[in-house]
């Protein structure tokens, strides 16, 4: 059955709501984004998340040793790179800290080359800001992928959600936009989100 991971959440109300759904993951975004946060603000809504959702961290181009600090902390309990991180990067950073690491990959018409060392892909949407467009890619690139788990993204909302699970059967779907309203995170839309993917498998 395939996972969910809720990301960009940023306010106390996103909390309160997964903390009533239980999504497998959460994700905070620390790069460069619409979604962005704090060190604090992600420490504060840590503390005040369900102790049986994981926490994500999303990056790009970080100092390592600043990832490992936020993992150590326990703010986060994996790592997401969106950057140019390679595999020497991964490599160093699961030294410092141990922690599990999603590396992001961007698809266009193809699956480009992939780093070494992470746990977990994230396969997304190619663009210019490196994630978060709302844009779907054609899933089919991705049929018969199966050298490792991956989290599916770009643009799943609840209408293709379902076709997406029962084509690909990803480890984890990962959502943002698909479930906000106005830019905010909106309660009935991750519940519905959470019931289709969990029906689909």
């Amino acid at each position: 059955m395939s996972k969910v991971k809720i990301c960009g959440l940023s306010r106390i109300e996103d909390i309160e709501a997964v903390n009533s759904l239980i999504p497998d993951y959460v994700g905070f975004v620390f790069a460069e984004s619409s979604r962005q946060i704090n060190v604090e603000k992600a420490s504060m809504l840590r503390e005040k998340l369900d102790g049986g959702i994981e926490a994500v961290g999303v990056f790009v181009n970080e100092d390592a040793e600043n990832v490992a600090e936020l993992f150590a902390e326990g703010i986060i309990d994996l790592v997401q790179l969106h950057g140019d991180e390679d595999s020497e990067y991964i490599k160093q950073l699961k030294e410092a800290c141990g922690c599990k690491v999603i590396k992001a990959v961007a698809v266009g018409g193809s699956i480009p080359p992939i780093p070494k060392g992470a746990d977990y892909l994230l396969f997304d949407t190619l663009s210019a800001q490196r994630g978060g467009t709302g844009k779907t890619f054609d899933l089919h690139i991705l049929k018969g992928f199966d050298s490792m788990p991956y989290f599916l993204a770009g643009g799943l909302n609840s209408s293709i959600v379902q076709d997406a699970v029962r084509t690909l059967s990803p480890y984890c779907i990962d959502v943002s936009s698909g479930v906000e309203t106005g830019g905010e995170k909106d309660p009935k839309k991750i519940k519905e989100f959470i019931r289709l993917v969990k029906e689909a498998d």
